[in-house]
């Protein structure tokens, strides 16, 4: 018992700092989107609006077609979550159940992959889609998302696949199933949370990436959301109280699919990190 509140405060200490790395910024940034120019350039600083307003949000709308931006970052992340789900979840499945002389040294090699730097990949990604004639669509994208996605993916599906008994697919398989049938009628459905992790992190990386959404897609109707706020600043401007807002905007979606979802993805990374 001594021991218990012993280490309560240092367990209250740390989750006071991680709710305030957490949610500080994304409240300071909605407080800076209430406020007007003047307000925020003002000194001493004001950590509440005087006046709160929503013409910022009308101004990320009207200065930039941020509702394009929105479409087209929601296409490119949801048409990449699928594609990365459907190849990670038969590379999972090979990986968890093939008889793999060399499985360790697989698994070696996708966790080596997946920390291969983004600008390293820059230049020959950029020339595989000008060769194949991609530039400026969305399969620009999609293709390169799906393939830096599929690393982790896989290794959540695996982690889940291997906690899941042989013998459910084969009683499915006697009753009829093929092995396909099986693993989408079976293994997929009982690693429901495994799949929904892997989803919310494919989606989100896609969502947030950056550098190849500027690299590759130059035409402005094409532009995802994280490429098209850099538009906002000018050349002797800087509309931090707009850009907040836009990033507000960008933040929403995301935050309705985690509090959707936010069960069946704290129980995925909980039972993904005890079974790995």
């Amino acid at each position: 018992m001594a021991q218990l509140f012993t280490g309560l405060p240092l367990r209250l200490i740390a989750a006071g700092v991680l709710l305030i790395n957490g949610l500080f910024p994304v409240l300071w940034l909605f407080l800076t989107s209430l406020k007007s120019e003047l307000e925020l350039t003002r000194t001493p600083i004001t950590w509440l609006p005087d006046r709160p307003t929503i013409a910022n949000y009308v101004d990320a709308f009207s200065d930039q077609p941020l509702h394009i931006f929105l479409m087209n970052s929601f296409a490119v992340a949801t048409l990449s979550t699928i594609s990365t789900l459907l190849v990670s979840t038969f590379a999972a499945y090979a990986i968890a159940r093939l008889q793999l002389r060399f499985r360790a040294l697989i698994l070696s090699v996708i966790i080596a992959v997946s920390t291969f730097p983004l600008v390293t990949l820059l230049v020959p990604l950029f020339e595989t889609m000008r060769a194949l004639n991609l530039l400026n669509t969305y399969t620009a994208l999609v293709l390169p998302y799906t393939v830096l996605s599929l690393p982790v993916c896989t290794l959540v599906l695996v982690s889940f696949f291997d906690g899941i008994p042989r013998d459910l697919e084969n009683a499915a398989m006697v009753d009829g199933c093929t092995r396909l049938g099986a693993l989408f009628r079976v293994v997929v459905p009982l690693a429901g949370p495994g799949v929904f992790t892997a989803a919310i992190l494919a989606f989100v990386n896609a969502w947030d990436e950056f550098l190849l959404a500027l690299s590759f897609n130059a035409s402005p109707m094409l532009r995802t959301l994280p490429v098209g706020i850099t538009l906002y600043q000018g050349e002797f401007a800087f509309p931090w109280t707009v850009i907040s807002a836009a990033l507000v905007v960008g933040i929403v979606p995301l935050a309705i699919l985690i509090v959707i979802f936010q069960e069946r993805v704290v129980s995925g990374l909980t039972a993904g990190g005890m079974k790995g």
